[in-house]
């Protein structure tokens, strides 16, 4: 009991010690005033407001959202066809994959944007292009282990080979048998690979820095100036993660419960 007891004070400790800084700032983001007091001595949409009326926030925001999304749409055209061959035809090669993977953990951002700089700022290729293309290499490891996992969870060089034994052929197999059973952990691994790219900061800021200013380029720049519109803005990004966080878990789900069936 004394055990329970001591190991339920440590978790809540901790919980406390992560939750904190988070829900201080958060209300931070709401305080009209909040200086010499344990609370904030006054509540105010007022920060909100002047965010959303900042057209330098919105298009910071736009410009993440079009970063990050194009680099997932175009990871989706492109990795997971190629992962879907190699694991259902060609497996010996997926060995291949698994190195890229660990080489992508291994780069520091530092590193990778100073060689990045290195070799494309002379040869006239716009930078945001060259930060696009290391976005897509950076989200392999979540793209391969989603559509990795999903294929296995099915056994879809089964699932293809059954369908084809039925009368379909090759591509009614592929896009109404395959796909709709294994899109859910794809979904998955394309939010959680966007929702990483949106918080990138170190590669954009050391590559192009304030010439395509995003929502984390924003943020460094007004936790200088405002210490309430820097929190609103953590308060906007948590609240996104949190609604993808959330999708994910649903489609998570969906996927498991595909596999059960």
């Amino acid at each position: 009991m004394k055990k329970r007891n001591f190991a339920n004070s440590v978790f809540l400790l901790l919980m406390l010690y992560l939750l904190l800084p988070i829900v201080a700032t958060m209300l931070y983001a709401f305080s009209s005033k909040w200086h010499k007091t344990v609370f904030p001595e006054g509540l105010t949409f007022k920060w909100l407001a002047t965010l959303f009326q900042d057209a330098a926030f919105m298009q910071a925001f736009g410009r993440s959202v079009l970063l990050s999304g194009g680099a997932v749409a175009i990871a989706l055209f492109v990795i997971v066809p190629a992962i879907f061959v190699i694991v259902l035809y060609f497996p010996k090669y997926e060995k291949w994959i698994q190195v890229a993977v660990v080489m992508v953990y291994s780069f520091p951002g530092i590193i990778l944007a100073v060689g990045l700089i290195r070799v494309y700022s002379t040869i006239g290729v716009p930078m945001i292009l060259v930060v696009l293309g290391a976005y897509v290499i950076g989200i392999l490891p979540y793209i391969y282990q989603g559509t990795r996992n999903s294929l296995r969870n099915i056994d879809a060089k089964q699932l293809l080979d059954a369908a084809q034994l039925l009368g379909s052929t090759k591509r009614q197999a592929f896009t109404k048998i395959l796909l709709p059973t294994v899109y859910p952990g794809l979904f998955a691994g394309a939010l959680l690979s966007f929702s990483v790219l949106f918080g990138e900061f170190v590669l954009i800021n050391l590559v192009v820095g304030s010439r395509f200013e995003t929502v984390q380029i924003y943020l460094m720049k007004k936790l200088s100036t405002s210490g309430h519109i820097a929190s609103a803005v953590v308060f906007i990004y948590i609240v996104l993660m949190g609604l993808l966080t959330f999708a994910i878990a649903i489609l998570t789900n969906r996927s498991k419960g595909a596999t059960n069936v």
